[in-house]
């Protein structure tokens, strides 16, 4: 179980990561004004509001690539539970866009699939890890 457990960690500051990445894509895109305040929710809801759609899903591909990279990760480190490692780094990714858009305001559709894919993405990580594990016939 340690190993199981050393594999979520590692798995979910590589998700970590990789959002902060496409987060930084997204700065390129679509950069705050200067002198604006990132720490004040009202300067960022309305920054968010004038995001333009590739700043949108570069930040949701950050959350889907995060969650895929991480959970294959965690389930290639896991020996026993690749599916609940890899999993864990899904819900620890959906927890975090739960969080970030109950404090920004961010498009409904954004809410959704940025719950939805890194689950699924994470479930993919583990296919793909489950599938290289398995000893060829």
């Amino acid at each position: 179980m340690g190993r199981t457990i050393l594999a979520m960690m590692v798995g979910v500051a590589l998700a970590m990561a990789t959002m902060l990445l496409f987060e930084a894509g997204y700065g390129l895109l679509h950069p705050l004004p200067a002198g604006a305040n990132a720490q004040d929710p009202a300067t960022m809801n309305a920054h968010i509001a004038h995001a333009p759609l590739p700043a949108l899903l570069l930040v949701l591909g950050g959350w889907v690539v995060g969650a895929l990279d991480g959970g294959l990760v965690a389930a290639l480190i896991s020996r026993r539970h690749k599916r609940i490692a890899a999993l864990t780094v899904g819900v620890v990714v959906a927890l975090g866009v739960v969080a970030v858009t109950s404090i920004y305001t961010h498009p409904r559709w954004m809410q959704i699939a940025g719950i939805l894919l890194p689950l699924l993405a994470s479930w993919l990580g583990a296919r793909i890890a489950q599938r290289r594990a398995a000893p060829t016939p």
